[in-house]
């Protein structure tokens, strides 16, 4: 009863935290169209006074709205990740119940070791469990995500390549988490100029893989994108 209970919350908070990603990508969108500041761009001109061409205060509203979607975000992901930990060793608990009782005629000692075999071996790989709005239950199991993109330039690299505002960042060549994110990723990228990167996001609960080619364009960096370290 107490893992069922867990598991419903665990899906509902999953919504909650998707209904959040959709409200923070439509703000990164709207501050990071032509002409707009971006979610940390400059206010004033180059002689200190308020920029005329964007409206200031609507401009720092969105970025409040998304520094609190940010930090209700953080909460979020931090109690799905205990939930998923007390699934986890519900479902251990389950598996020694079933190897001390053999004789389970329902046939359901296969189904729970089969299932907690899969939960074991990808917990081991540092991941947490996502939840596709039609499913029963709460086995899909995907890496944590450590970067979004929240500036991406029109005709660069990034762009051309497949990358989109608000992509969530799984894998990005050998990077997948750790410290100096962003070091480390202005490294991979520039280690690996004119070569196809293997990178793995996340972009509306879907996972999606995609090689992106670091190289000179007419605009700034390699990729022409901005990544913001989660």
């Amino acid at each position: 009863m107490v893992a069922t209970n867990v598991k419903a919350e665990t899906m509902s908070l999953m919504d909650k935290r998707s209904a959040l990603e959709a409200e923070m990508n439509a703000i990164i969108v709207r501050l990071s169209q032509p002409g707009a500041p971006g979610v940390s761009g400059a206010l004033l001109d180059s002689e200190g006074f308020p920029r005329s061409d964007i409206d200031i205060p609507a401009v720092r509203a969105e970025r409040r709205r998304l520094a609190e979607l940010r930090n209700d975000h953080k909460e979020i992901t931090e109690k799905i990740n205990q939930n998923i930990q007390i699934l986890h060793s519900a479902r251990l608990e389950s598996r020694s119940s079933v190897y001390k009782n053999p004789g389970n005629d329902d046939g359901s000692d296969s189904q729970t070791s089969s299932t907690t075999d899969t939960v074991s071996s990808m917990t081991s790989q540092n991941v947490l469990m996502r939840h596709s709005p039609n499913s029963m239950d709460v086995d899909v199991l995907i890496s944590r995500p450590f970067a979004m993109v929240d500036e991406i330039a029109d005709s660069s690299p990034a762009v051309e390549d497949g990358l989109q505002l608000g992509d969530q960042i799984l894998k990005f060549g050998d990077v997948e988490a750790g410290d100096n994110l962003l070091q480390r990723l202005s490294s991979e990228a520039q280690s690996n100029m004119g070569r196809a990167v293997p990178v793995v996001i996340v972009r509306q609960g879907i996972v999606i893989n995609l090689t992106v080619t670091p190289r000179s364009w007419q605009g700034r960096g390699l990729l022409g994108c901005h990544f913001r370290i989660l």
